[in-house]
């Protein structure tokens, strides 16, 4: 059985589903939630200045007692998310999956605002975006941060490869909630 605890990163490459698994799990077991997409951007697509950005993420960190935290976002407090977190769900989807998951997503919310972006970035789907999630995104310096997640953090890393291998994470995290309430 899955106990996810008090502390969750969630990372992964784009378009895998973060923010929705960090979404489910905020809601299913009133934890906070922090989306480093609404930290990253200002509204219409403006990117928050640097500094900004790690004095929010530290705030989220050093306020709450427990959280979800979904994103990459290497220079926010990494090691520090990955140190504190009870489990680390790492979600390692192939390219052509996070692209079909991308575009599902842009025809779900076209010309409205996520709940997990920052407000007045309204969904979009441009080929830097494509780019990214097909190549640019998927660097060797990122799959080096993952494979050092898992090889430090052994025994609190979830990898999930696929929607049915996360199907199985949230259906035993589910089985949690369920013998919790019980």
């Amino acid at each position: 059985n899955l106990d996810i605890g008090e502390f969750v990163a969630i990372t992964g490459e784009s378009g895998s589903g973060k923010s929705t698994l960090a979404r489910k799990l905020a809601e299913n077991y009133n934890l906070p939630v922090l989306h480093f997409d609404r930290v990253q951007f200002r509204p219409n697509w403006e990117i928050r200045p640097q500094k900004s950005k790690e004095v929010m993420t530290k705030a989220f960190l050093d306020l709450h007692k427990d959280w979800v935290i979904d994103g990459n976002y290497s220079k926010l407090s990494f090691e520090r998310r990955m140190a504190e977190a009870d489990v680390i769900i790492l979600l390692l989807f192939p390219k052509l999956s996070c692209l079909y998951r991308v575009t599902r997503r842009y025809l779900k919310y076209k010309n409205t605002t996520r709940a997990d972006m920052a407000d007045g970035c309204r969904e979009k789907l441009d080929w830097e975006f494509v780019k990214w999630i097909l190549k640019d995104g998927r660097t060797k310096e990122s799959r080096q941060r993952y494979q050092g997640v898992i090889d430090q953090y052994p025994g609190k890393t979830i990898v999930v490869r696929n929607q049915r291998q996360l199907n199985s994470v949230q259906d035993s995290i589910n089985r949690v909630i369920v013998n919790t309430i019980m």
